[in-house]
């Protein structure tokens, strides 16, 4: 066997022992944000997940939108509700200021 060919190959085995380390991305969304762009938005928080890493999801109210938090509180709950099969929530949705804010970890298996 020649010593390139050898070489190459300890390299795959050790790159595909690495460890994946979780990483958490984010997804912003906005109180008037349509149910398409809401849908787009939860189909990349399902690839983060299936990839192993913890979303986290940010409602952003600017403006006048503080006078209906409880509408960027039922988009949270759409989000976490699209998101329940391939995550759990790892904190709950908390209000901090002008934004909503919370965790989901991929399920375990």
């Amino acid at each position: 066997m020649d010593y390139g060919k050898y070489k190459y190959q300890q390299s795959k085995k050790q790159h595909k022992n690495q460890s994946h380390h979780t990483k958490t991305k984010e997804i912003r969304l906005r109180p008037k944000t349509g149910d398409h762009d809401i849908e787009f938005k939860v189909k990349q928080a399902i690839s983060f997940l299936k990839h192993k890493d913890k979303v986290q999801v940010s409602i952003q109210f600017k403006g006048r939108e503080m006078a209906h938090v409880e509408e960027g509180h039922r988009v949270m709950a759409q989000v976490i509700e699209l998101l329940s099969e391939v995550g759990k929530v790892e904190s709950p949705p908390k209000q901090m200021g002008r934004r909503i804010m919370a965790t989901v970890s991929p399920k375990a298996g």
